[in-house]
């Protein structure tokens, strides 16, 4: 099933099986896969408007992401990153135990079916610079900017 949303940061396209979300992509994608309804599509958009409105920093709607055994590995690990808070590329390949794995940790970032939810947006170079993002620089930095104004309130 998909649902098309607006959203702070455009057009959001959620893609979800009965028990799970398993996508979330920028704009209006994925024309395939027919408009429906279902409790999981009806919670991750109340989550979504939560969070968008700085009251939600823990996502609680079921999520299967397809992937490697890698990307599942790094994908968890971007749920991790705590909510208002960064990690680099090479971060995350250190805690994977393999610090050369850095260009794979973007691929798997970069391939991440459900943005913001697993939060690839809290990704940035090592240097501190953001880098790519689907929904685009614009999008990363003001998801970030509205994670670090929220970060300290009590929910």
């Amino acid at each position: 099933m998909r649902r098309v949303i607006d959203s702070p940061v455009g057009i959001i396209t959620l893609l979800a099986s009965e028990e799970a979300i398993t996508g979330l992509y920028f704009g209006d994608t994925k024309n395939e896969i027919p408009l429906g309804d279902s409790p999981v599509l009806d919670l991750c958009e109340k989550e979504l408007a939560a969070y968008f409105k700085g009251e939600l920093q823990h996502f609680t709607v079921p999520v299967i992401a397809e992937g490697t055994d890698f990307r599942k590995k790094v994908w968890e690990i971007l749920r991790r990153i705590p909510y208002g808070e960064t990690a680099s590329y090479k971060d995350i390949a250190l805690s994977l135990g393999s610090p050369k794995s850095v260009r794979a940790v973007g691929g798997a970032n970069h391939n991440n079916p459900i943005s913001i939810i697993v939060p690839c947006h809290r990704v940035i170079g090592a240097s501190g610079s953001l880098t790519g993002y689907g929904g685009g620089l614009e999008a990363k930095q003001w998801l970030l900017e509205l994670e670090a104004k929220h970060k300290d309130s009590e929910l």
